[in-house]
Order: C-alpha cells, then sequence, then structure tokens
C-alpha cells in the first residue's frame, strides 16, 4: 500500500468538511469529478471506505469518521508550524556574543545597539572562550584577537587596558594577597596574568569573571581587571597604572555571508560607534 499523499488528505478534508464534490470544487479550484477520482484513490490507498455515496453527496462512513480525526489534528499541526515559521521571520535575530565583560557592556547599551523601531531581536552571548564563526556561536562578535582565517569580515575598533584593582578601604600593601579567575575559566592573557606573576599569593579564585570584581571589592585581596570595568565597579580603586603587556585591541567579526543582512550590518555600525565613544573608558585614560 502506498502512503496518502498530504495534498490528497486536504482535499479528503474538504470533502468531508462540504459534503458534496462540487461545494469542494468551489473551495479548491479543482473540478469535482478530478476530485471524485482522487477520493476513489484514497479508498484504494487506505483500504478503507471513506465515504457513502448518493445523490444528496458524499457522507463520511465510518472509517471517513476516523480519517477526519486525524486528518484534523494534522492540520492544526501544520497550522502551529506555519505560525511559529511566520513570526520567526517576521523577526529576524542578531546575536552578540563577547566575553564575559564585554557581553556585560553590550548588554548595558542595548538601548544604542537597537532603537525602539528596529525590527530586530537581539541576543548578547557571554562567550568568554572566544566566538567560533565556524559554528555560528554568533552573528557579530566582538574578540581580542584579530582572526587570521575563516570567512569573516573585520572591522579594527579601540585599544583595551588592564590594571591591577583593590578595595577602597585598603591601603596599598605589598604583603596584600591576590584574587584570581581559576585556571580553569582562564582563556585571555589578562586571566592567566595574576596566576603567572603571583600564584604563591593567591588566596581566592572564582571560575566566574562576574564575581571577580565583587570578591575584589569585599576585602578579599588585589586583582586584575579591564579598566572599564573595574574603573567604574563601585568601592575599587586602581593600584599601579595600566599593564601594559595586556592591553589589546578589539575587533567587531562578523560572517562574511552574514554581514549584508541589514539588521547585521546596523548592529555593527552601532557598537563601532558606541566603543568609539567610549574609547578613553576602554584604554583607562579616564580613570
Amino acid at each position: 500500500m502506498t502512503d496518502a499523499g498530504w495534498d490528497d488528505l486536504k482535499l479528503f478534508l474538504h470533502v468531508a468538511s462540504e459534503g458534496a464534490l462540487s461545494a469542494a470544487a468551489a473551495r479548491t479550484g479543482i473540478s469535482a469529478p478530478t476530485i471524485g477520482r482522487r477520493m476513489l484513490a484514497l479508498e484504494r490507498t487506505t483500504g478503507r471506505t471513506l465515504f457513502v455515496r448518493s445523490q444528496q453527496g458524499y457522507r463520511l462512513a465510518p472509517d471517513g469518521e476516523t480519517l477526519l480525526e486525524h486528518v484534523r489534528a494534522i492540520q492544526k499541526t501544520v497550522d502551529n508550524i506555519a505560525d511559529w515559521k511566520a513570526q520567526a521571520f517576521a523577526m529576524p535575530i542578531v546575536s552578540i556574543g563577547a566575553d564575559a565583560w564585554l557581553a556585560g557592556f553590550v548588554g548595558e547599551h542595548t538601548s544604542e545597539i537597537r532603537g525602539k523601531e528596529d525590527r530586530f531581536r537581539l541576543c548578547c552571548k557571554s562567550l568568554h572562550k572566544g566566538v567560533d564563526f565556524t559554528y555560528r556561536e554568533a552573528d557579530v562578535g566582538v574578540v581580542g584577537r584579530r582572526p587570521e582565517s575563516g570567512n569573516v569580515a573585520i572591522r579594527r575598533s579601540v585599544a583595551v587596558a588592564h590594571s591591577i584593582y583593590r578595595a577602597e578601604g585598603l591601603a596599598e600593601d605589598e604583603a596584600m594577597p591576590w584574587i584570581s579567575i581559576g585556571t580553569e575559566s582562564s582563556h585571555s592573557p589578562a586571566d592567566k596574568w595574576v596566576f603567572q606573576h603571583h600564584e604563591a599569593h593567591i588566596r581566592t579564585w572564582t571560575n566566574s569573571p562576574e564575581i571577580l570584581p565583587r570578591l575584589i571589592a569585599a576585602g578579599n585581596g588585589r586583582g586584575v581587571l579591564p579598566c572599564f570595568i573595574g574603573d567604574e565597579f563601585p568601592g575599587l580603586v586602581q593600584e599601579g597604572g595600566i599593564i601594559p603587556e595586556l592591553t589589546y585591541t578589539m575587533w567587531i567579526v562578523a560572517n562574511d555571508d552574514d554581514r549584508h543582512r541589514p539588521e547585521v550590518r546596523q548592529v555593527i555600525e552601532r557598537l563601532d560607534a558606541l566603543f568609539k565613544r567610549e574609547a578613553k573608558r576602554f584604554s583607562g585614560d579616564e580613570a
């Protein structure tokens, strides 16, 4: 037995609902004789008698009633899929991926990236290991290293500096312990700097970059933060100036196939403008 096709099942639904070939023909634009032949073929395909035919029209047989329940359930599922698909295409998504520090900054400035009239959805992703464009982890990435390969479009942005910070109420003291991000969560040079230079004096660490400034502000010791985080975080003071070897250039990156999408291009332009406007904050010059 060959499986019944969805087109024939939809025709069956029209005939069952209208109770006559002529009415079904008016609904579908398919001639009544053609519909009649296809209903007969559907009965042969299913091995069931679906209709009781008479001069009054097509009345459903018991097997036809059963099939009608199944077809209505299928139609409801098809309608739900169509609605779901329409909602997605009605408002496209732009995802922005960055490390934990930059993702938080982007989250605080989404109103400058997407206006009230912009018809796209925004997803902000914290990808502390970096953005993998091979697997489309994000449409737009903000990264600290210039990609050397891949089908990507690249835009140079501003310099990002780092410094040592301690709690405001603590006096500068060479014996003060250190706080760091744990080695299992360290991915950037700044994440690793404390372990590389002061491992013996680390007394506190965390696997979450977002917790690090809170541990420093709570008086657990000193730690390294991006200046745009440390200079703005309540209760922290900078110690010793910029660490030159940790300063890096920020890059805005997008898959080359996606960068021509209007909403992606708009997000790139607005991110670029936002970062350049806040350049002194990122470089630590506002401290």
